[in-house]
């Protein structure tokens, strides 16, 4: 029962940030944020919120400022707008799924070339001894 309540208060808490976010912070560093995901601890006295920004290092770097500088107003807005006792804390972490995702689309090419270069090897190659190595017993003529 508390993990469905805490999926429910993750859920909420991530729209909530993602709408006020939209409207905007008046901020000059913060760049194209998406909220991907929220987890809350199961006494649902913290919330971990995972974003990812468009942009250069430097644009997320600017953005994680502006994310740390804008905590408490936008915990005191969600907090205002969950209407739970207790509002739980903010923690804004950079999410790394897109960068990680390119990177695995490049081994993934890379091991695709591997193989094809593999088969090309393998298309062209003869065995390196008789093509049938394993011993047959020996046939019986008529005579025998």
């Amino acid at each position: 029962m508390s993990s469905e309540r805490q999926a429910r208060l993750a859920d909420r808490i991530r729209v909530l940030i993602a709408q006020r976010l939209e409207k905007g912070l008046r901020d000059p560093r913060l760049g194209f944020v998406t909220i991907t995901d929220v987890r809350v601890t199961g006494d649902l006295q913290h919330a971990s919120v995972f974003y990812t920004v468009m942009g250069d290092e430097k644009e997320r770097q600017d953005t994680a400022d502006a994310l740390r500088a804008a905590t408490g107003m936008l915990r005191s807005e969600v907090g205002r707008q969950l209407g739970v006792r207790l509002t739980p804390t903010l923690e804004f972490i950079h999410d790394a799924i897109p960068e990680n995702a390119v990177h695995i689309e490049d081994l993934l090419r890379e091991a695709a070339e591997r193989d094809a270069a593999v088969a090309g090897l393998a298309a062209g190659a003869t065995h390196a001894g008789d093509a049938d190595p394993y011993v047959k017993p020996r046939e019986l003529d008529d005579a025998e």
